[in-house]
Parts: structure tokens; C-alpha cells; sequence
């Protein structure tokens, strides 16, 4: 994958690029995004996060040779992180975004196994996996929440 397109897909077409957190803003930055696929089937919406990830793990890969392990401007894990976390698809704004706030507290605090993967697995699919993990626990913990009636 050539630089420009590999920084591109790795800063989320720049989102990664805001000065102050960027995976925040890149989680927010997500939300248009999921809004236009969030109606597709469930096997397309998956497909979507699917090949999303693999993209993230190449581009990823690439930048983090020229910018270090890890970079904050890579947020390509973050939009995978959002969209596992509202696989279910709700369509409330309530429920987005309390799931964008729950992904983004288990990818700050990192808890096992989100914290695991962070530390011991390296490369692009290191920067992506603890994100996909930190989107299913927020995923686990929204479905809770929607099939208890906290939020109505």
C-alpha cells in the first residue's frame, strides 16, 4: 500500500490528524458513517467491519514504520472499534451514544483482554485488535443495557 493512501486509511482521511484527542474525535467522526450503513444486513454491515479491519491492519503497518509504534494519529482502529460496538445497529441517538462512550472508556482504561492484546500483540494487527476487543465489550455491555430498559 502506497504512503498516501496508507495514511489516509490509518488517520480515518484525516480525522487522526486533530490536535487534541484524536480518538475521540475520530470515534465522533465515526457516528456519519455508521448512520449510512447501520440499515444494511447484518452480513454486509460485518463484511464492512471486516474489511475495514484488514485495511486498518495494512495501512496500520505501514505508518508505523514512519511514525512509531503505535501512533495517535492512526484512528482506523477506533472506527473498527465503533462499528463493533453497534453491531446490533440501534437506531436511537441515545443508545449511539452511549455506545461510543462505553468503547472509548474500555479502549482508554484497557482492560483484559483489551489491555492484553495492547501490550503483547505488535504490528497493525496489535494497533487494531485491542480496538476490536474494547468495541465487543462495549457491545456485550450496551446489549445489557437495551435488553434491561435502562435506557428508556
Amino acid at each position: 500500500m502506497a504512503g498516501f493512501a496508507a495514511r489516509s486509511i490509518a488517520t480515518f482521511f484525516g480525522a487522526g490528524y486533530f490536535p487534541k484527542a484524536p480518538g475521540t474525535f475520530a470515534t465522533i467522526a465515526t457516528i456519519p458513517l455508521y448512520l449510512l450503513v447501520r440499515r444494511l444486513s447484518l452480513p454486509l454491515y460485518v463484511g464492512i467491519i471486516g474489511k475495514l479491519f484488514v485495511a486498518g491492519v495494512v495501512a496500520s503497518g505501514v505508518v508505523e514504520k514512519e511514525w512509531g509504534k503505535d501512533p495517535s494519529r492512526v484512528v482506523i482502529d477506533e472506527v473498527c472499534g465503533l462499528l463493533v460496538t453497534l453491531v446490533e445497529r440501534p437506531a436511537g441517538m441515545k443508545e449511539i451514544a452511549l455506545g461510543a462512550a462505553l468503547f472509548r472508556l474500555f479502549d482508554i482504561i484497557k482492560p483484559p483482554p483489551v489491555g492484553t492484546l495492547d501490550k503483547n500483540v505488535k504490528g497493525g494487527f496489535g494497533i487494531m485488535a485491542d480496538d476490536v476487543a474494547a468495541g465487543v465489550m462495549a457491545a456485550l455491555v450496551l446489549w445489557v443495557i437495551r435488553r434491561t430498559g435502562w435506557l428508556s
